[in-house]
């Protein structure tokens, strides 16, 4: 399939129909997700909507309105002192992938964090020393490719499809670390300066 047009826009809870039938490729047939069943659309467009109250969440979408892949943040931990600090993740659709999706929608979810103060990104990610039908290891070089270096790695704490997997932690830095560090700023207070963000009609 050839690259395919698209722009890269804010979710809204009403994307949840789509970009669930995009997840559930994920949960159904592969261990890139540890999540056993797929959400409900309602379920899912919850998690939208309580990440937009913080959090970035943005979507690719096709001239014609379909949704090609999606691109959220989350806190990294629930006290304070991790403000600056973001758990990151990445979908696109099966259909389209390898096509330079997965990175555009990363670097829009890249300015818009660096535009509310964020300072690191985290990514939390399935690997296994032993390549099946459910997980190879593309995402570890996706996230090479893109900045991030390895910190950490858990063995065998994943279990799905029978098999044990291990997960792995990766960092990229994107901010300065300074004494006087400002407060983090919602999301949707910068969202409009992003500019790899289509501009709200």
């Amino acid at each position: 399939m050839s690259s395919p047009d698209f722009f890269i826009r804010v979710a809204t809870p009403r994307d949840a129909g789509q970009l669930d039938v995009i997840y559930a490729h994920y949960v159904r047939d592969t261990a890139i997700t540890f999540e056993y069943d797929v959400p409900s659309i309602s379920e899912f467009a919850t998690r939208i909507h309580n990440t937009l109250s913080f959090y970035p969440w943005v979507v690719a979408e096709a001239p014609n309105g379909t949704l090609l892949g999606y691109a959220y943040a989350g806190p990294f931990h629930a006290r304070p002192a991790y403000d600056w600090a973001v758990e990151t993740s990445i979908y696109v659709d099966n259909d389209v992938r390898r096509l330079g999706l997965g990175t555009a929608l990363h670097n829009a979810l890249l300015q818009s964090l660096q535009a509310m103060g964020i300072t690191n990104m985290e990514a939390c990610i399935a690997v296994t020393k032993h390549p099946d039908e459910h997980l190879g290891n593309a995402s570890v070089d996706f996230h090479h490719k893109l900045g991030y270096r390895m910190v950490g790695r858990f063995e065998q704490c994943g279990y799905k499809f029978r098999t044990w997997y291990d997960m792995v932690w990766m960092e990229r830095i994107i901010g300065q670390h300074v004494t006087d560090q400002s407060a983090v700023r919602p999301f949707l207070e910068v969202a409009n300066t992003v500019g790899a963000l289509k501009p709200e009609a």
